[in-house]
This record gives structure tokens, C-alpha cells and sequence, in this order.
């Protein structure tokens, strides 16, 4: 068995949210300890979260080709907050005290998804090089960090990650998407998290407007997460295009199969097209998203 593999999915199976993500920070610096070091917003080195459960992790793991077998239930998450659909998710102003903190909630809801989707794609998936597994545990240790910033931000509103209802649809197309590893290239890091390199800089612009110092706080967070996303999204655009080279697929032409098949959500304008460019989508990819994408919304049931 894989220890990176077997490690990432420990992870995954944390239910509490600081020790999830010392695990993933620390399995980041045990496994890659020559890549860069994740940086805040001044541009100085990170150190990783400690915890007990992260303790005695060695320098050098190795890679296999087996997937490690799972016990217990995927993923792993606190007793709150209560799951519920989309659409009975509280709506509330930002510039009410407890509508930032429903927002910030928000925000740190999809990180914490963030850090099980990056765990599980570098748990699950046979047959790949060593670099996959390794980038999705790079991007499990940096969804971490954004996670407990967000956290910090909660707790000087006078809130915790727990308090406000939230939905799973990250986690389910994570599911849909468990036995096509091409599919959750596509669908989850180049669609649904690509949707906040989009919808990022229009939160960051309400906040300004709200001119309070935690929301001012939380727009310099955001800054940090919209630099990291683009990165992460990166790595699902280089993931998806090497697939689609092994297996004979046309990246363009194959997406919105995909996006039929598995129920992918609608996406919609406006799109950051700029940081779109930078996480590695091409001027067909992005005239697709423009031009094309209301015909395959016609096929795609919504979610």
C-alpha cells in the first residue's frame, strides 16, 4: 500500500475540522518537503497546523498503485453544521454582523470541502504518476490554511464553523464522479471550484461596500484564497488535458458529455476570464463557456 495515499485518506476520514487540517498540512510537508512552502499574504512561509493525530509522519513516503482500503464513512466531518438543500440556506445581508458571519460561514464551508475533495482524489485513484498525488495533497494542505483562516475570521465575529446551516453539493459530485477520474477533473476542480474565481471578486466588492474592518479582514482573506484557487484549478486543467491525451479524448469536445452525463451544475456569467487565462483555460474553453454553455444547460438537469 501507498503510506501518501493511505495517510491522505486518515485524513480524509477526520471528523474534526483543526485536526483534519493538520493532518493535511502535515502530510504536505512530510511528502513534498522540496516544493515551495505555502505562503500568506505578506508572502511569508506558512508553518504547519500541529496536532497529536498529525504527529509521526516520516520524511520520504512512497507511491503504489492500489488504492488503500476504506473504513468508516467518507467523508469525515463534525456533527454540524446541518446539511440541507441549497435552497433553504438562509439568505442574509453582509452588512448585518450575523449576515457576514453567515457569509464567512459560507466561505469556510466550501474550504472544508475543499480540503475532502483534494484528499480524496489523491486517495482514490489508481494508475496515476506520483505528481497527482502529490499536487491534491498540496492543494488539501492549502484548502486547510484558508479553512482555518476562515475559522479565525468566525471566531472574531463570535461564531464557530457548526452555527449556520450549509449544503453538501461539492461533496456530491464528488460521488457522482468516484469511478471516472476523468469526470472529477472536469467536474470538480475545473467546474465547481473554478465557479469562485468567478464569484470571488464579486463578494470581495459587496464587502468593500459593507467598509467595516472584519469585512475589509475577510475581503484580505479572500485575496489569499482567489490566488490559491487559481492554482488549483490549474492542476485540475493539467490533470483533466493529460487524461483526455491518455485516453484519446478531445478536452473540449469531450466536457460537455461530461457535463451531461454526470448532472453537472449550470454555469453562468459573468466569468473571470482573466484568472480563468491563469489557471490554464484556453480561448476555446472560455468561448465555449460564453457561447455554448446555455445548450448543454438545457440537457443538464439542475443540482
Amino acid at each position: 500500500m501507498s503510506e501518501l495515499r493511505a495517510l491522505a485518506l486518515a485524513a480524509l476520514l477526520e471528523p474534526d475540522p483543526a485536526a483534519k487540517c493538520a493532518l493535511a498540512q502535515t502530510l504536505h510537508a512530510s511528502t513534498a518537503p522540496d516544493q515551495a512552502p505555502l505562503v500568506d499574504k505578506s508572502g511569508r512561509a506558512v508553518a504547519p497546523a500541529t496536532s497529536g493525530l498529525a504527529s509521526g509522519l516520516g520524511p520520504r513516503l512512497s507511491i503504489a498503485e492500489n488504492r488503500p482500503p476504506c473504513q468508516g464513512e467518507l467523508p469525515g466531518r463534525p456533527v454540524r453544521p446541518d446539511l440541507v438543500h441549497p435552497a433553504k440556506v438562509p439568505r442574509r445581508s453582509p452588512h448585518k454582523p450575523e449576515g457576514l458571519a453567515a457569509l464567512v460561514h459560507a466561505i469556510a464551508h466550501i474550504e472544508f470541502n475543499a480540503i475532502n475533495l483534494a484528499l480524496d482524489a489523491a486517495w482514490r485513484f489508481d494508475g496515476m504518476p506520483p505528481a497527482f498525488h502529490q499536487d491534491w495533497v498540496r492543494v488539501a494542505a492549502e484548502e486547510a490554511y484558508h479553512h482555518g483562516l476562515l475559522a479565525e475570521l468566525l471566531r472574531k465575529l463570535g461564531h464557530a464553523y457548526g452555527d449556520f446551516d450549509a449544503h453538501d453539493n461539492l461533496w456530491t459530485m464528488c460521488l457522482r464522479t468516484q469511478d471516472d477520474i476523468v469526470a472529477r477533473m472536469a467536474l470538480v476542480p475545473r467546474t465547481l471550484e473554478a465557479r469562485g474565481l468567478d464569484a470571488t471578486p464579486q463578494i470581495q466588492n459587496k464587502l468593500r461596500a459593507v467598509g467595516t474592518p472584519l469585512a475589509l479582514e475577510t475581503v484580505e482573506v479572500l485575496d489569499i484564497i482567489l490566488r490559491d484557487e487559481v492554482g488549483h484549478v490549474a492542476i485540475g486543467n493539467h490533470w483533466y488535458r493529460w487524461l483526455c491525451a491518455r485516453e484519446g479524448l478531445d478536452p473540449v469536445a469531450h466536457y460537455p458529455t461530461l457535463v451531461v452525463r454526470y448532472a453537472a451544475p449550470r454555469l453562468h456569467p459573468p466569468f473571470n476570464a482573466a484568472a480563468r487565462r491563469r489557471a490554464g483555460f484556453s480561448d476555446e474553453e472560455l468561448a465555449f463557456l460564453q457561447a455554448e454553455q446555455p445548450a448543454a444547460d438545457r440537457l443538464a438537469p439542475a443540482t
